[in-house]
């Protein structure tokens, strides 16, 4: 998309990523995102919570995939606006060779994704694609370009699916993706539960800003995402308790945040 024909950055609704980022104690965000967040805040605490432990299992899992998986490339679908170690950053400091394709269709997070694409390695490739996740044909498409689809891909979606219009809408948004990737690549999927009454009505009184709807479901639609694929130890559990230990989280306790890392066979 040309700079003429991108949508305005619009800093009179709240948006999402910027919430989120606010959250994360990021710097991407507007009076507008703070006031949305701080009011977020006021009705479910533990949000702040599961924005900060949603990096730390983004963390885990691109280090494990590389680290223990020799994953090379990652498709970072919805990748929201960057802060602290960042998927490329992860997976280049363990295989400095690595492909990373970021995907969202945010004016601020594409404007800012320019300055992020300084930090990748030589050896390495970090780049984004403008397109909204329910495309994926369209994501699958422009990846292409620079991922190899004959070699195992570690494919993410990353807290973003709540945004789908509908429950099969998100179905097949992952599965069009997960077909078209090869034998051997994994899902990293983690998504809001609906086991929270605070963040139900965080999320329902979000909507009621005009910012895009984010649905929290239940857990077992959010597992029900990962049939047919192989989970990773400990399987489907809170974004908290996937390979993490006290020292890292403090206190492991169970939010209304749940994922896995799952190997397409």
């Amino acid at each position: 998309m040309s700079e003429d024909h991108r949508p305005l950055i619009r800093t009179d609704i709240p948006h999402s990523a910027r919430i989120w980022n606010y959250w994360m104690g990021g710097k991407d965000y507007y009076e507008i995102d703070r006031i949305a967040g701080d009011a977020g805040i006021e009705v479910d605490p533990d949000i702040t919570t599961m924005a900060v432990q949603s990096r730390q299992f983004l963390i885990r899992a691109v280090r494990y995939l590389a680290g223990e998986e020799g994953i090379r490339q990652f498709l970072d679908i919805g990748t929201g606006l960057p802060t602290m170690q960042n998927t490329h950053e992860v997976a280049q400091s363990v295989a400095p060779e690595s492909k990373v394709v970021y995907v969202d269709n945010d004016p601020l997070v594409l404007t800012t994704a320019r300055a992020l694409l300084t930090s990748t390695t030589p050896e390495g490739v970090t780049t984004y694609i403008d397109a909204d996740f329910h495309n994926p044909e369209q994501i699958i498409s422009d990846a292409r370009n620079v991922l190899n689809f004959n070699e195992p891909i570690g494919v993410m979606f990353m807290g973003v699916l709540g945004h789908a219009k509908t429950y099969p809408d998100l179905l097949r948004i992952v599965r069009t993706v997960l077909a078209a990737a090869p034998s051997g690549s994994f899902l990293v999927m983690w998504d809001g539960t609906d086991d929270s009454k605070d963040y139900v009505t965080l999320c329902e009184n979000y909507t009621g800003t005009g910012g895009v709807p984010y649905v929290p479901r239940p857990q077992a639609e959010i597992h029900a995402v990962f049939d047919g694929l192989h989970m990773v130890e400990p399987g489907f559990v809170s974004i908290t308790q996937w390979r993490a230990d006290a020292a890292e989280v403090g206190e492991i306790r169970a939010i209304s945040a749940y994922g896995a890392v799952a190997r397409k066979p």
